[in-house]
This record gives C-alpha cells, sequence and structure tokens, in this order.
C-alpha cells in the first residue's frame, strides 16, 4: 500500500501536458492543449488536456480525469499500478510495503494537523470582528491599501495577544494539544502551560494547491527591534516552506491564461498586485528560491517575470535562483521597479493597464538584465570583467535549448565584446562537465523508463438482466448530477438566501445540500453520485469541506471521472462574440447560485417523491391482479403511504413557495 503523503507527492509531481505527451501528440489552443483522442477513432480533435485544472477530458467518448487516471485507462492498469508508472515517471520513490499501525497513523496525523489549520484560519478570520481585531489589525489592513473584499478572499485573520488565547479556545473546542504543537501553531513550555506562536500578529494563511490551508505567515505590528517582523509555520508533514509558493492557489488560473508567472517576494506585494488587477503573481515568501517551487510555477506555464525593487544587494543575492529557473528550459524576464518602489507601494499607485504598460515596457531579458547589472560594478576592472564573462557564461550554460544558448551567446558576445567564438568554446565546456556528473543518473532514468513492469488487466463485468427502469430516473440521474456538481465546484462558498422581504441569510452550500438531504434521509440513485454525498458528509463530520482537486484526484476512478466531467462543463459552454462586442452580461454559474440551490432541491425531493409513488403504484397494481384477503392490510398501507407523500409534496412545494 501506497501512503497518503507519497500519494500527494505523486500528484503534486504529475504534470498532466507531460504525462498525456508521453502517449499523444498535445498541441496548444488558448489556455488548454488539444488532440484527436486516444481512447477512440476520431478526425476532429475533442479531446482536451487543462494544466490549471490539472485534467483531460474527451468531449467525443466522455473519458476524463488527472494524470494518474489517464495512466489507468491508457495503459490498462490498476490505480497503484498507475501511481507507481507516474511515481518512477518523476523518481519519487515509493516503498513496497504493507503500512505499518504507526504508518496509518501517521496518514491520520497529517489528516488531523490539515483539520487544525482549518479551524485555526477560521478563527483568525473571525478576531477581525473583535474590538482588538477591528483597531489593531483591520486598521493596518486598511492603511496598507486593502480592501474589504481582498482580505476576505486571502482570509486575512488575527490572532489576539495574550499569550495562549488562540491555544486554550482551541484546547476547548476539542481539538488536541499534539496537533497543535505540531503545526506550529501553540508552543508547549517545558515549565507548563502553552503559547501561541503567532499571539498579537496579522495572519495570512498559507494553501496549498488544491486550496487547503496548509500553514500560516503572521506579522507583527510591534516596534521592538528584538521581535522578529514576521514568523511563519514550522516544518511540518503538512507544510514545507521550500515547496510552497504564497498565492498560487489564487493565481493558477490566470497564470496560464495569460502563459506567464509574475514573481515577487512578500504576500503583501501579491495581495496589492491582485486588487491592482494583476492576478497572475506569486510570491517565495522572503526564501530562496527553489527547485521544488520553480517546478510548480513550470506546471502552469514556462515564462516568469521577476519583479525587484531596486536593491542591488538584494537582487544579487537572487541571481541563483534564477539560473536554477532557466536549467528548467523556462524563459525569465526582469522588471527593475524605480527607485524607493516595492511591488506593493508601486501597484497601490497605479491601475491595471498603468501597471500591465510600466511590466510591458520595462521587462527584459535575464541574460541581458545580469550583464548589465554586473558591468555597471565591473566598470573598467579587467578582472571583474573576466569574472562576470565567467558568471554569464555559467548561466547560459544551464539553458537547456541550444537554439536559446545560441542567441544568448550573441548577445552577450556584442555587449560585453568578446569573441562569439570564445563564449562558445567556454560554454560547451561548462555543459560537458555537468553532463559528466549527470550521466549516470540520466543512462538509468532512460532505462527505466523503457522497462515494462505491468500485465494488461482485462476487466470482468457479469452478465446480468437490468430490471425495468423507472420513467423518473433519467431525472433524478441529471439532479443528483446537479447537486453534486455544485458540491464539487462550490462547496466551500456561501450564498444568500431571502428569509423574508429585508432579510437575508448568508448559508454555506456544503451545509446546505447535505443537511436537506440527511433531513429527508435521501440515498440517491445514481451509485457514483452517493458515493461522493457520503464522502462528503464523512469530511464535514471531520470539519472539513473538501475542495474539488479532492475529487478529481481521488482513488475510486468512478468519482475522479465524474468530478472531471463536472469541472470541464464549463468547456462546453463559449459566450459568444457578439455578445462581448456589445458587451452584453453574461451571470455565470456562481452568480446564480442564490436562485439555483434552492430549485434543484426544491425540484429534486419532488422527484425522489414521485418516484416512491410510482414504486408503491406498481406495488398496488400487481396486488389487483392477483387479490387475496391477506393482501387488503398491505394495499392499505401503501395508499397510506402514497397519501402521506402527496402531503410531503405539498409540504416541500409551501416551504420553496413554489407549485408544481
Amino acid at each position: 500500500m501506497i501512503d497518503r503523503a507519497t500519494v500527494d507527492r505523486i500528484f503534486a509531481a504529475a504534470d498532466i501536458t507531460e504525462v498525456v505527451g508521453d502517449f499523444v501528440t498535445l498541441k496548444k489552443k488558448g489556455v488548454n492543449y488539444t488532440a484527436c483522442c486516444p481512447f477512440h477513432n476520431e478526425k476532429t480533435p475533442s479531446f482536451i488536456v487543462s494544466p490549471a485544472k490539472g485534467l483531460y477530458k474527451c468531449f467525443g467518448c466522455g473519458k476524463g480525469g488527472n494524470a494518474v487516471n489517464f495512466v489507468m485507462e491508457h495503459e490498462k492498469l490498476t490505480y497503484p499500478e498507475a501511481l507507481r508508472w507516474v511515481a518512477r515517471k518523476y523518481n519519487i520513490e515509493i516503498q513496497e510495503k504493507e503500512l505499518t499501525e504507526q504508518e496509518a497513523q501517521a496518514n491520520n496525523d497529517r489528516e488531523s494537523m490539515m483539520v487544525v489549520n482549518s479551524y485555526a484560519a477560521d478563527y483568525f478570520v473571525k478576531q477581525l470582528e473583535t474590538p482588538a481585531g477591528e483597531s489593531i489589525a483591520m486598521s493596518y489592513f486598511r492603511e496598507r491599501g486593502f480592501s474589504d473584499l481582498t482580505i476576505a478572499k486571502f482570509k486575512l485573520g488575527y490572532c489576539p495577544d495574550g499569550g495562549d488565547v488562540f491555544t486554550r479556545t482551541a484546547l476547548k473546542e476539542g481539538y488536541q494539544e499534539v496537533f497543535l504543537e505540531k503545526t506550529g501553531l501553540t508552543v508547549v513550555r517545558e515549565q507548563g502551560g502553552y503559547y501561541d506562536r503567532l499571539s498579537g500578529r496579522v495572519i495570512f494563511p498559507i494553501h496549498s494547491l488544491a486550496g487547503r490551508v496548509i500553514g500560516f505567515g503572521g506579522r507583527t505590528l510591534r516596534t521592538d527591534k528584538k521581535t522578529a517582523k514576521y514568523v511563519n509555520s514550522i516544518e511540518s508533514e503538512v507544510y514545507h516552506k521550500s515547496q510552497s509558493l504564497y498565492g498560487l492557489f489564487y493565481a493558477k488560473k490566470a497564470i496560464t491564461q495569460i502563459d506567464r508567472c509574475i514573481l515577487v517576494e512578500g504576500y503583501t506585494d501579491v495581495m496589492q498586485m491582485f486588487q491592482s488587477g494583476i492576478e497572475n503573481v506569486v510570491a517565495s515568501s522572503g526564501t530562496s528560491l527553489t527547485q521544488e517551487q520553480i517546478k510548480l510555477i513550470k506546471r502552469f506555464s514556462k515564462n516568469i517575470t521577476v519583479i525587484y525593487d531596486g536593491d542591488p544587494a538584494g537582487i544579487k543575492a537572487s541571481l541563483r535562483g534564477i539560473d536554477m529557473i532557466l536549467s528548467q528550459g523556462m524563459t525569465v524576464r526582469v522588471v527593475l521597479l524605480p527607485e524607493g518602489d516595492d511591488p506593493d507601494s508601486f501597484a497601490r499607485k497605479h491601475n491595471t493597464t498603468e501597471l500591465q504598460k510600466f511590466i510591458s515596457e520595462n521587462e527584459e531579458d535575464f541574460i541581458s538584465f545580469k550583464i548589465r547589472l554586473l558591468l555597471d560594478d565591473a566598470k573598467d576592472d579587467p578582472i571583474r570583467r573576466a569574472e562576470l564573462i565567467t558568471d554569464i557564461i555559467g548561466s547560459i550554460a544551464v539553458i537547456p535549448d541550444s537554439i536559446s544558448r545560441s542567441v544568448y551567446i550573441r548577445e552577450c558576445s556584442r555587449l560585453m565584446q568578446v569573441d562569439e567564438q570564445l563564449l562558445i568554446g567556454e560554454v560547451a565546456r561548462k555543459r560537458f562537465a555537468r553532463m559528466d556528473g549527470e550521466q549516470g543518473q540520466e543512462v538509468a532514468l532512460n532505462q527505466r523508463r523503457k522497462e515494462q513492469f505491468f500485465e494488461r488487466i482485462q476487466k470482468v463485468v457479469p452478465d446480468e438482466k437490468t430490471p425495468p427502469v423507472n420513467p423518473l430516473e433519467g431525472e433524478l440521474s441529471i439532479l443528483e448530477k446537479e447537486i453534486i456538481g455544485y458540491l464539487i465546484k462550490y462547496g466551500t462558498e456561501n450564498f444568500d438566501l431571502a428569509l423574508s422581504p429585508g432579510e437575508i441569510e448568508s448559508l454555506g452550500v456544503a451545509d446546505t445540500i447535505i443537511s436537506e438531504l440527511e433531513m429527508d434521509d435521501i440515498t440517491m440513485n445514481n451509485s457514483t453520485c452517493q458515493k461522493i454525498l457520503s464522502d462528503y458528509r464523512q469530511n464535514m463530520k471531520e470539519k472539513q469541506v473538501p475542495s474539488a482537486t479532492y475529487f478529481t484526484n481521488h482513488a475510486d476512478p468512478e468519482v475522479s471521472s465524474f468530478a472531471t466531467e463536472i469541472m470541464f462543463e464549463e468547456e462546453k459552454y463559449k459566450i459568444s462574440e457578439l455578445w462581448k462586442r456589445f458587451e452584453i452580461t453574461v451571470p455565470t454559474e456562481r452568480d446564480t447560485l442564490t436562485e439555483a440551490i434552492p430549485k434543484v432541491l426544491h425540484y429534486y425531493k419532488l422527484k425522489v417523491i414521485g418516484k416512491m409513488i410510482f414504486e408503491l403504484k406498481n406495488e398496488l397494481a400487481v396486488m389487483e391482479i392477483n387479490p387475496e384477503g391477506e393482501l387488503a392490510k398491505e394495499m392499505a398501507e401503501r395508499f397510506r403511504r402514497i397519501n402521506q407523500l402527496n402531503e410531503l409534496r405539498l409540504k416541500i412545494n409551501g416551504k420553496y413557495q413554489r407549485t408544481t
């Protein structure tokens, strides 16, 4: 069995375009990729791969899923076998053994830590409504120019000052000390008692790609120089700073659409640019860029623009990270802000159009920027210039594409007045030196890729007679799919419900759907929908709302395929260019939740009742054909039940203020 942490690493590493691209020739089309479907014969491509969603979908045959599902379907492998295939592709080690009790417990512990983080995030947000939160945290956020919408979107919060206020509250709510300590939220004093690590700080939650809270950044508002300005969550089973990028959860869609990622340094840089209309932006959170972070960006775009605030020391310290980006075959551009500005302050002074114009007019490729920067530093010193040439050659040598290397060598020769052939020779020497060290690993990797480990598995489907279908079952299936679609896509969101004129209540999508179905003890007719509903209920009992990614990456291929189809529905419908030209506003599905959710629950309950009445009448019809004295009570019971269901139908119509 493969442990949960390893499965998460496999899904995090799997690039859908790379995995599918091993079997299918993909062509870029807008933000997605297309191809002729490998699962059925077609001449016109209907197979779509979405890097932003991490999913594939064929609108011809209906097959769809994530990278692991694709390998399962294409290579006819089981789920564990497909996981191993993807793990081998990305050099992720898997221990082939059954989980011990300790390992199983570790998986449970990891999930418990995620639950604690989720609780803490909600707690910190609620503290903004307290007098201290309003006067301290909200004042700071507003002073920094953040709107209420931005504060809510990024789920900013406040940890009350006072030592252990948060910890005491969490313990009282039933959260365990061990997980509060493991996440780093709580410090357990040696002499006894607790201390909130983020006490008295404004809070910036850090999200995983799936949108789950994995850690926090806390900024002090004190002026005491002995107090660290920022404190982050400690390294844990759920949070690794070197593998996280602040804001990527919010930015990934825009990065894919624009095909460029803007990289800045801090939390407020991301939020201020996002608020100013630049949404394809992430931050390394003040750390040196890592290979893991670069690979995260590469999943969505191979183009990066780094924005610097003009501090020469800071720029030079980050140059090594840029070389790491180049080595991944990515293009890097640099924007230097005016002296005295950082992305936060600069974004506050400019609107979206001005920001976009400044970036496009001032960005330059990294090699030219580096040459100019270091030439200014070296001036006419021949020794420093020689060191500079060696440095630039090192950057060019890591670029894997030969054409790009050739272009940069020519540019370097022109700017630095160095013989081009000399540079070509030095770059080649550097590359050969690197290849010697990597050759052994590369040979082994290619060998593993050529090996075939698994036999194809034939699925045996039992020959069973299908019972007659209730005419209402088709309508029920459509409504069930719609309900589960709302759960998967919008379960974490709220919608407004008008209780009476002037009285509006904000309700959670997941809470409303789950409670309404539980109220009437409804089991869904569609087995996959029922699986998802049951899974959702279980997650909510554990105080968490699963994301769409949770279901698209589900171990059950039926669940994963179903969720994928839901997530790709928007690809079927495109707004007419004519409507766009005349600026006709079309409400999105999210805009209609207020009307849609009560409506679908209303119709669904009526159809469930209709199905039950249909089945009772069928039973009565059989009894009428074979009337016997002992059946009288059973017939009367069915008539009574039909009357009850008709009364219930009237109540439901009354509740939703409708007649059907």
